[in-house]
């Protein structure tokens, strides 16, 4: 006997993600769990008097995107600062600037967060433009930031080498003077910790006003990559309000300075596993990023063959940790954007094999910005998944992005190799890096199909449409343990859907980043509608 449906969603083109019924006409819903997906001739069999019927009006309706890596409380704080990721030159960052701070008078610091490399290059800029008031603009990635010396002064860092910690760089000029420049987070932290945090009031608001644009653009489900107990504690506390819009699963940042004593946090968090925010995994950073020549690399910079990093984590220490939070059962995720630091994690997840022995344990590389071919096989092998972020890719060699500058023509061949590393038969997961990158899920869609090769000789590295919609739902899902519950429409999944303006399979792919969300639902709820 048929379930009466919750919702019929009919007259849509339905991508399941479900190999076994890729396609279908129509779903029914009832309460939290997708219960039917087939064809619009079958569909009024689900229709009672109470059911909400929606007409989906040819348009595609597919598994709510799940973003697998994400900033999610540390983007929506962002969201309070100054926007600058449109800023394109001194003069626009001038007018956000003075503009923000004209609006937040009662606040003593003046914060720009999302400015691309190349605006701002040292702390006189910042005077020109304040001098009164200490000033802080991060880089898109957050992985660079600049102060005014008003900031620097401080922070007590402007003229004398204070202690900072190891994962860190504060430029200085000739004479030691602080420029202004900023690279990594206990540089940037000098500064940072000066500043007052939000309150638990102003983080919940603020979450709040990030998950409605959030899930306005189809996100149904994030993984967090950055987390500890108090963060985990503020989704468990909006959940438990019944105010979550989407999922999240947060797992414990790793530092350098941590002992073994400090996992005991993420086993901890572990334990928590509520419908919408659960913990059971561990962060680490394994290098920096290109830009601010922190990436780990297996040969010197295109630009400066001077400049080097040594990595967050040398390969013992990193086996060390990794191990205690293998044998603790917790997946682990490995930032690593330069080919030497997917090597060392992978040399790292090799060796905790050789310790703990082999697990479904679905480890992680995020980034993969480039890779060294005598790794591809490795992931395979080792049963890593690859987690990317088709929207950091500049689109071709023409892009004005210093990041082609760092690499250099040598390394194009195996950058943001999607096509390469899926073909060797790594599993692979999608997403943007938000706050780094926009969260709109269509955006990297776009990217991913309308990026051209660097070279004429170069690998065509693009996935199909129906790839890229697979590694953002039922891949993405895989790569969290939740394969079973959300990523696909099957009778029996959660109903975490989105409903779009066009059937995107019939849009020029030039044309991807012009499709909206008509409907986001999570849990059998609508969270958005247009």
């Amino acid at each position: 006997m048929k379930l009466a449906s919750t919702i019929l969603i009919t007259n849509t083109r339905v991508f399941t993600s479900d190999p076994q019924n890729p396609y279908a006409e129509a779903v029914a819903i009832q309460d939290n769990r997708i219960v039917w997906a087939g064809s619009q001739a079958d569909a009024e069999g689900w229709l009672t008097p109470e059911t909400r019927l929606i007409n989906g009006q040819g348009n595609t309706l597919m598994p709510g995107f799940i973003d697998a890596h994400f900033h999610l409380l540390w983007g929506c704080f962002w969201l309070g600062n100054a926007q600058l990721r449109e800023v394109a030159n001194p003069e626009e960052l001038r007018t956000v600037l003075t503009t923000y701070a004209d609006a937040n008078k009662t606040t003593s610091w003046v914060v720009g967060r999302g400015i691309k490399y190349g605006i701002v290059s040292n702390r006189h800029e910042l005077d020109d433009i304040f001098t009164d008031r200490p000033v802080y603009v991060g880089a898109y990635d957050g992985h660079t930031g600049w102060a005014n010396t008003k900031a620097l002064q401080m922070a007590g860092v402007l003229d004398e080498e204070k202690e900072i910690g190891p994962n860190g760089i504060i430029v200085r000029d000739a004479n030691g003077i602080a420029t202004g420049e900023l690279r990594e987070e206990d540089a940037m932290n000098a500064i940072l910790n000066l500043m007052p945090e939000p309150d638990e009031a102003r983080r919940r608001e603020l979450l709040q006003m990030g998950m409605r644009q959030i899930t306005a653009a189809g996100v149904t489900s994030v993984h967090n990559m950055n987390g500890d107990m108090r963060e985990m504690l503020t989704y468990a506390a909006v959940e438990d309000a019944g105010e979550m819009l989407l999922r999240v699963y947060v797992p414990f940042w790793v530092k350098p300075e941590m002992d073994e004593s400090a996992l005991a946090e993420a086993a901890q968090m572990a334990q928590i596993w509520g419908e919408y925010a659960r913990g059971g995994a561990a962060k680490f950073f394994m290098d920096g990023v290109w830009e601010s020549y922190t990436a780990l690399n297996l040969a010197p910079y295109a630009d400066d063959p001077e400049a080097q990093d040594d990595g967050i984590w040398s390969l013992k220490r990193f086996t060390q940790m990794a191990s205690v939070c293998d044998r603790l059962g917790l997946q682990i995720f490995v930032h690593a954007c330069g080919d030497g630091a997917v090597r060392r994690t992978l040399d790292g997840y090799e060796a905790v094999q050789k310790i703990n022995g082999v697990r479904d344990s679905r480890h992680r590389v995020e980034h993969i910005e480039v890779i060294h071919p005598d790794d591809l096989p490795r992931f395979k092998k080792l049963g890593v998944i690859a987690s990317m972020q088709p929207i950091h890719a500049p689109l071709s060699v023409d892009t004005e992005d210093i990041w082609m500058d760092r690499t250099g023509p040598q390394r194009w061949p195996y950058s943001f190799a999607w096509r390469t590393i899926k073909d060797a038969g790594a599993e692979l997961a999608l997403g943007t890096d938000w706050a780094v990158a926009p969260f709109e899920p269509m955006l990297n869609l776009h990217a991913a199909l309308t990026r051209q090769p660097y070279t004429p000789e170069q690998v065509d590295q693009r996935l199909t449409l129906e790839e890229l919609l697979i590694g953002y739902t039922r891949d993405a899902a895989y790569a969290e343990f939740q394969e079973h519950e959300k990523g696909q429409i099957k009778p029996g999944y959660l109903a975490d859907l989105v409903l779009l303006s066009e059937d995107i399979f019939q849009t020029p792919p030039e044309e991807l980043d012009k499709v909206k969300p008509l409907m986001t639902m999570v849990n059998g709820k609508i969270v958005y509608e247009a």
